[in-house]
């Protein structure tokens, strides 16, 4: 690994369901479970350390539960609210840092982007993170590539990739790349003027009928009859 590896300090849960898990959250920590090599444990956790590690990029953790020396855990999956924007739950899963694991890790794009300053240019971004896979010592933090002096793209194979860690994607898929407004709005123009120029529709049927039938002959008002 880059850093050392931090540790975390968990305690066991009594109880378990969703009302216990909101009790939990409500005090400041999150519920978890520690996977792997063993009977689940369920595990809570206190939220603003856990986000402090989290916030640094760590994917490996040493979770140490109650007075237990502590175990290398791998951070596996993290459950967002409703609106996605507060962590209520967390996985672990117990790992050597030998194993060979497939996580996701993030992409970070430095420098001022030259080529995004042309007229009607548009930096787009693909990829925020990639799909690594490398054994749990050889996790980097995140991937890293310098974009100032960028062409027109920037693919998977022109990050920073350490040795070990290999992308689940093809080398030559983008991680971002540069586009014109103004090839976009010529395209939809052209793409509107072949519609213009495409053969005019034959309307058949009734509007055919109504315009070659003769003219209906004009209604005549009967002599109404006395009674009586």
């Amino acid at each position: 690994m880059t850093k050392d590896t931090p540790t975390i300090e968990v305690a066991l849960r009594d109880h378990t369901g969703t009302r216990h898990a909101t009790r939990l959250r409500q005090s400041g920590r999150l519920p978890a479970v520690i996977y792997g090599n063993g009977d689940p444990q369920h595990v809570h956790v206190d939220e603003k350390s856990m986000l402090e590690v989290l916030n640094h990029g760590a994917h490996v953790i040493e979770v140490r539960v109650e007075d237990d020396k502590g175990e290398t855990c791998l951070v596996r999956d993290l459950q967002f609210g409703f609106l996605g924007d507060n962590l209520i739950h967390l996985d672990f899963t117990r790992v050597n840092l030998d194993q060979t694991v497939t996580v996701n890790v993030p992409v970070n794009l430095s420098g001022d982007c030259k080529a995004s300053k042309a007229e009607g240019a548009v930096l787009a971004v693909i990829r925020t993170e990639l799909e690594v896979t490398c054994k749990v010592r050889d996790i980097p933090h995140e991937l890293t590539a310098n974009i100032s002096d960028m062409e027109l793209v920037l693919t998977i194979g022109e990050l920073d990739i350490p040795e070990g860690v290999t992308p689940s994607l093809d080398l030559d898929k983008h991680i971002c790349h540069i586009t014109f407004v103004a090839e976009e709005v010529e395209a939809e123009e052209a793409d509107v003027d072949a519609e213009g120029e495409g053969p005019e529709m034959i309307t058949e049927g009734k509007d055919e009928e109504s315009t070659d039938a003769a003219p209906a002959p004009e209604a005549t008002t009967e002599e109404s009859s006395d009674e009586g």
